[in-house]
């Protein structure tokens, strides 16, 4: 597969009276063309920063991006003029919200905001825009598009409302699609429907999709590859059946020991404990703390990038073949290093 976007050592802070917040640490995600990458990991990970330093929209007046390369068709997308940058935004990389309600203007209808981005960015006629606009509404599923392009978004139900911003996402056709969160406000039945509807789109089009969500029971129903998120840092990256059936960080196996299934027949196990102060990050491994089989090692040094197969990397020092003896030695911290 091509690569059609890479992140390089990304590292974001945000500054705040408390001090510096180090939200995003050393992040590196390679993305191909047609697929969906899921990034997954519960709040304050990272991942929205993660999605949000693609498109270039963090507060300038609190976020800083410290190090790193955001990579699209040659270019170093960090690097581009803010000009160069709204040349980007929406015609080749556009991105979902996660409350559409509050992504949408109640005082426009929704024809014009649909309409908007295609009148910015494409040489089209008002008739070419009104047809574009149309076929967009029919494409994610909204009855009666010519009627509705005359109504306002509180005449829009919540399900409705997300397949309109999918639709204003995707009418200048782009080749990157970044969803963020985009079914955490709906009920389950409409979740269903949304998900289904993003594998339909990305058949017809061919439009890459990065989903960043905290639901592994989104990530099952439509990743193709899945990056697991901790304390600002990628921990996990592998293929759906690799995280689902054979995860190897201590981190992923405990996400998917705590979420509910329907052949489950034990109670759910909790991930004790709470995630680093990315005030002060750790040095080593940021999982240590809440880690049942921590060792020394954890506490100062990162893992490095272990390959499992060519499409499974784990950051673990349970893989490093020193790591076996510390634990069978020790019930507490082994004595690895």
């Amino acid at each position: 597969m091509k690569k059609i976007l890479q992140i390089i050592d990304l590292h974001v802070s945000f500054r705040t009276y408390g001090g510096s917040v180090q939200a995003v640490r050393g992040v590196n995600v390679d993305v191909y063309e047609k697929e969906t990458l899921a990034i997954v990991g519960e709040s304050g990970c990272g991942k929205s920063v993660t999605s949000q330093s693609i498109m270039r929209l963090l507060p300038a007046y609190s976020a800083q991006v410290d190090q790193g390369e955001i990579w699209f068709r040659d270019r170093n997308l960090l690097s581009l003029s803010e000009k160069d940058m709204r040349a980007i935004r929406g015609v080749d990389i556009s991105m979902i919200f996660q409350d559409p309600m509050t992504a949408l203007n109640p005082t426009l209808t929704i024809g014009d905001q649909l309409m908007e981005a295609a009148k910015v960015h494409q040489k089209l006629t008002k008739k070419e825009v009104k047809e574009a606009a149309l076929r967009m509404l029919d494409l994610v599923g909204i009855p009666q598009p010519k009627e509705r392009l005359k109504q306002y978004p509180h005449q829009f139900s919540g399900g409705m409302r997300q397949r309109l911003m999918i639709a204003m996402a995707l009418i200048c056709e782009p080749k990157v699609l970044i969803a963020d969160e985009p079914t955490t406000a709906l009920d389950v039945t409409i979740q269903a429907q949304i998900l289904e509807l993003f594998k339909e789109i990305q058949r017809k089009t061919g439009v890459t999709i990065i989903l960043i969500t905290h639901d592994l029971g989104v990530v099952a129903q439509v990743a193709d590859r899945v990056a697991v998120m901790y304390g600002g840092k990628i921990v996990e990256t592998g293929t759906r059946r690799e995280i689902f059936y054979s995860p190897q960080h201590p981190y992923t196996k405990g996400l998917l020991q705590s979420v509910p299934r329907l052949d489950m027949k034990d109670e759910l196990i909790p991930i004790e404990g709470s995630p680093p102060d990315l005030f002060a990050p750790p040095k080593g491994c940021p999982y240590t703390d809440r880690c049942p089989s921590a060792m020394k090692v954890c506490d100062h040094i990162m893992p490095h990038e272990t390959k499992r197969s060519p499409t499974h990397t784990v950051h673990c020092w349970l893989q490093d073949e020193r790591a076996k003896q510390a634990i069978l030695s020790s019930t507490q911290r082994g004595s690895f290093l």
